[in-house]
């Protein structure tokens, strides 16, 4: 009939989806995160083996419909030990209190942390950034080779050659050094930290989910987003509201992508995690579930905390506070808190993470619990010192940049600029680039200004 009329035929091609569609081609990690969720579908694993081996088009495309039919009907299996809701007061319900004496900082300390927290957060971004997709089996030869091993600066252009370039699957070509740019270039990681300021100057700070959806639409370009967020962006364009925009199709949904966009909550709640956790619950919902949301809510607790406590200790402790006890999230980082305490060297807690996750499938390399494991190894290990601290971060490998950009935005809260040596501040020169339409350069001061005029 199509063909009669409009002299063509509609077809679609699964093989350029861009990531809109990852679903078919990523089946076996839905069945990998369906059986983390603790949902009873192990008995079907022959069944997405065989989808997730067949050709692309539309045959697979329907039974990967099929397998999401029943992956959203599925039950919890009767031995799971974790308790993770989705809902804020369930959520709430599950916390274990902690509490701590909060040191309020004077207005010219909280425009130091502030200032500390915007431009760490970019210098770590850019320490990982050149790396971001490495695995530690290339990171460690090539760091020791270039003589930063353990890590203790950025990688500079100088560091690559043809013969470097030439022993190693990942590719060093174009991209930004510590040596060759000025100011933060585009990212992801930085990108929604200057989302969050515009959320709450458009709707105020009770923002609703279905505000962020409109912001996203407004002015996020779809290819800056990636993994869970580009498909919550299409899901928010075909008339999907959160929170399904985060369940429907959506593998990723677990993954670090709210983890990353937590920064702006803490800041404008500084000595109010939960708060802030609250705010990140409304931006992780549209695109995350369970522990994908415990991120945000986690990351963005600790850096309120971080605003009014110098002990690594009582930052990560006040974060866990806003999240379920009952979570795999929790368990995790408290398992690397408690290692930590009871002497496990950093080589060890780089074994003990590298063991735990894969980070040479997508699903464990990308996943919420892996990258915060690394956070917190990085906030212990670093011992108060920012620069040890995000090359920790970025050292551990997984994804480097994320990780690097949330330990220096902690870290930066923490001991504000002054805790930031020139070394790290003077390539990103005052000022972060992005793709948001209408947007540009922001300059990192005057972010810090509006930051205060959201405090109130």
């Amino acid at each position: 009939m199509f063909a009669k009329v409009y002299d063509t035929q509609i077809k679609f091609d699964y093989d350029h989806s861009e990531g809109f569609n990852r679903y078919p081609s990523d089946i076996m990690a839905e069945y990998n995160q369906s059986i983390e969720e603790g949902l009873d579908i192990e008995k079907y694993k022959d069944l997405f083996e065989s989808v997730s081996k067949m050709e692309s088009g539309e045959i697979k495309n329907k039974m990967s419909d099929l397998i999401f039919e029943m992956v959203i009907n599925s039950e919890i299996r009767s031995d799971y030990k974790y308790t993770e809701p989705n809902d804020l007061e369930k959520i709430r319900s599950l916390r274990k209190s902690f509490e701590f004496d909060a040191k309020t900082p004077d207005k010219d300390t909280l425009r130091k942390k502030l200032l500390g927290a915007w431009t760490g957060r970019a210098c770590g971004c850019l320490l990982g950034k050149p790396i971001e997709g490495i695995r530690s089996d290339e990171l460690i030869p090539f760091l020791k080779e270039t003589g930063n091993y353990p890590m203790s600066r950025y990688i500079l252009s100088t560091d690559i050659n043809d013969d470097i370039g030439s022993r190693y699957k990942f590719s060093f070509k174009n991209k930004p050094y510590g040596d060759t740019v000025d100011g933060m270039p585009i990212d992801d990681d930085t990108n929604y930290t200057v989302l969050g300021q515009l959320i709450v100057e458009r709707f105020g700070k009770d923002f609703s989910s279905e505000n962020v959806a409109s912001s996203w639409l407004k002015y996020l370009p779809v290819l800056a987003c990636f993994t869970a967020e580009r498909i919550a962006f299409a899901n928010i364009v075909n008339c999907l509201v959160p929170p399904a925009t985060a369940i429907y199709k959506n593998v990723c949904r677990e993954w670090i992508g709210a983890q990353i966009r937590a920064d702006y909550f803490g800041y404008i709640n500084p000595g109010k995690p939960e708060k802030a956790a609250e705010l990140a619950f409304n931006d992780a919902r549209i695109s995350h579930i369970k522990n994908g949301i415990y991120g945000e809510m986690f990351v963005a607790a600790m850096i309120a905390c971080a605003a009014v406590t110098d002990s690594i200790d009582e930052i990560i402790l006040g974060g866990l506070a806003q999240i379920p006890e009952t979570s795999r999230l929790y368990e995790a980082v408290l398992n690397v808190y408690n290692n930590y305490k009871n002497g496990l060297t950093f080589e060890e807690c780089f074994d003990y993470i590298h063991t735990a996750y894969d980070e040479h499938t997508d699903h464990g390399w990308c996943h919420t619990i892996s990258n915060a494991m690394i956070v917190v190894a990085a906030l212990l290990y670093g011992e108060g010192d920012f620069g040890k601290s995000i090359c920790i971060a970025v050292n551990m490998a997984f994804d480097t940049d994320c990780n690097g950009a949330t330990v220096g935005s902690i870290m930066g809260m923490r001991g504000g600029i002054d805790c930031i040596d020139e070394c790290w501040k003077k390539p990103i020169n005052g000022k972060i680039e992005t793709s948001f339409f209408g947007v540009g350069t922001v300059n990192i001061e005057k972010a810090v200004d509006k930051t205060i005029e959201h405090i109130g």
